[in-house]
């Protein structure tokens, strides 16, 4: 679940556009024309949260903002309680830095990562560490990252994760439509499911929970 890794509903650190086509660099290809993504998120057939991305242009780069509220009730009384915000900076294909902060039940999680010549410096709950130059966030919005050194955006730890293509599919959306897309598997660490559309915008998500539940992002 960037998201914010979402998954961390139940596997701890799993789960984070206003750019014109024509002036957008092939980096940014996944940013939305609107500059805004989001999601619905459910965990089985019950929403949970929201998922929302705000894409801008800023010094001939890119900036994503993220802002994720989860909640689980069991009946009347939440159980559970998530909140994750993020901005992520691109400049071109090149990963740039991160900041997020996450509340899971009132427990506060913070990661920085910055990018250098030298190779990515991350901080997180578990201390400093230095990833590989071309290490990037998994915020899953952005396929281009797929084929390079992943690292969690919520717990600043890098990940053992495959990624591949899948082929061509259909991804349901939150108002019931269905539109093509192409799915990508991200196994390892993670078990998830992402679908992009025909301009390469994350569409839709899923993901197993170590419960045996799903959580599902259909998108608004």
């Amino acid at each position: 679940m960037t998201l914010p890794e979402l998954m961390t509903l139940s596997r701890r650190g799993l789960l984070a556009g206003g750019l014109g086509a024509l002036a957008a660099p092939a980096a940014f290809a996944a940013a939305p024309a609107n500059g805004r993504l989001a999601f619905a998120v459910y965990r089985g057939k019950d929403k949970v949260g929201e998922h929302v991305m705000r894409f801008t242009s800023a010094g001939g780069g890119l900036s994503v903002s993220t802002e994720v509220e989860m909640r689980v009730r069991l009946g009347p009384v939440p159980i559970f309680r998530y909140a994750h915000t993020a901005t992520e900076r691109w400049q071109g294909d090149r990963f740039a830095s991160l900041t997020t902060r996450t509340e899971t039940n009132g427990k506060v999680e913070q990661v920085r990562a910055e990018a250098s010549a030298g190779g990515v410096s991350i901080e997180g709950p578990g201390g400093r560490l230095s990833a590989p130059a071309s290490a990037a966030p998994l915020t899953h919005w952005n396929t281009a990252a797929f084929n390079r050194p992943l690292f969690n955006p919520q717990l600043g730890k890098l990940m053992r994760i495959r990624a591949a293509r899948a082929g061509q599919d259909n991804v349901e959306l939150a108002n019931g439509q269905s539109i093509p897309a192409t799915r990508w598997t991200l196994r390892g660490e993670a078990e998830i499911d992402n679908w992009y559309d025909s301009a390469g915008a994350w569409a839709g998500l899923r993901g197993k929970l170590e419960d045996g539940s799903t959580m599902i992002y259909r998108r608004l």
